[in-house]
């Protein structure tokens, strides 16, 4: 059994694509939120297990999914820390919650598998950095990465870069919905009606992003490819450039990480 002691959108997002995946199916799978109300409507979209009491989840779940707010995780882990068996995997989606953070709070050596995924994941395209505690093998390793590939990419890191992890993914979507709706909200300014200015802007982002991953190329050569001597895209290209796109977007990226540092350090 897999267990989520928390159902908000991310873990939402991981459900559902852990059940598209078929790594689980919906019985096998059991979710807690204190909101009964939204328990049910979650309960009916995914068909799977749900309770308001996070100890039901802790004691019949192998692999238990941490899904709550970083600054929730002190009193959860009170709560469950006696339900967990030496055997479960504990994995954290939190940012700033550290191995050792969590460990202490147990009171106890557990069994901690770190990540940080990203929203994505309720399409199938979710990007997920993990890094493990030192007690972990490679059977649960390969056993959380299959989870998390379920819906996505999983990069294997270093602890101490989980907090660039969270500024590079797990934050980033946000910025690229602003980017996208900024691309709409341009061409609406000219004319072009709403529902087809985000569908071109959207498909654009993700046309761009594949051309990324697939060809391996560098995104500076693919963007020289786009910009014709004395063209549209150079003109565009060029304000861009003066208004300082790439380092408000690097500073945006910093920003996140030196919060998620921040968050570690509290802990």
């Amino acid at each position: 059994m897999i267990g989520f002691v928390g159902c908000g959108n991310m873990a939402q997002a991981m459900i559902s694509g852990i059940i598209d995946s078929g790594l689980y199916k919906p019985d096998e799978i059991i979710a807690s939120r204190r909101d009964e109300e939204k328990l049910s409507e979650i309960k009916d979209r995914f068909g799977i297990n749900t309770t308001v009491d996070n100890q039901t989840v802790a004691r019949t779940s192998d692999i238990l999914i941490l899904a709550v707010k970083p600054y929730q995780y002190e009193t959860v882990i009170h709560e469950i820390k006696n339900e967990i068996s030496d055997e479960t995997l504990i994995i954290s989606i939190a940012a700033g919650q550290t191995i050792d953070s969590i460990s202490d709070m147990f009171g106890r050596e557990v069994r901690v598998i770190r990540t940080m995924p990203n929203t994505p994941a309720l399409v199938g395209e979710g990007a997920t950095g993990m890094c493990f505690a030192e007690n972990i093998g490679s059977e649960d390793a390969d056993k959380a990465k299959k989870i998390f590939e379920s819906f996505g990419v999983v990069t294997v890191v270093d602890e101490s870069l989980m907090d660039v992890i969270v500024g590079v993914s797990g934050s980033s979507p946000a910025y690229i919905y602003m980017i996208i709706e900024a691309m709409a909200d341009a061409a609406v300014s000219e004319g072009l009606p709403r529902d087809e200015a985000y569908r071109l802007a959207a498909q654009s982002v993700m046309g761009t992003a594949k051309m990324v991953l697939e060809t391996k190329e560098h995104p500076g050569v693919l963007k020289d490819r786009v910009c014709s001597p004395g063209g549209t895209t150079m003109a565009g290209v060029r304000l861009l450039e003066e208004r300082g796109l790439r380092g408000t977007i690097m500073e945006g990226i910093c920003a996140g990480i030196y919060k998620s540092m921040e968050l570690s350090e509290e802990e």
